[in-house]
């Protein structure tokens, strides 16, 4: 069973998805069809951005996870014994 910790960080991570899910949403979907001079407009990045960001994300999370798969690789093996 999850302590009250593990539950209230569970619970903010998935705020902060739903969050950030609904933002890039707007952003991407809806935000194309609003004229340009809304007030709208102030409280997002501009359109490339939409593209850039998701694949530097991507880029560091392939960065992390050869990283790791590389440190695990390297600390498990163990030096062969000659006789």
């Amino acid at each position: 069973m999850a302590t009250g910790t593990d539950q209230a960080a569970g619970m903010g991570l998935v705020g902060f998805s739903i969050l950030l899910f609904t933002y890039y949403t707007i952003w991407v979907i809806i935000l194309p069809f609003v004229d340009n001079d809304h007030l709208i407009h102030k409280y997002f990045l501009p359109r490339e951005y939409s593209v850039i960001l998701p694949g530097v994300a991507a880029l560091v999370l392939l960065l992390f996870i050869g990283t790791f798969i590389g440190v695990v690789t390297w600390k498990s093996h163990s030096p062969q014994k000659v006789d």
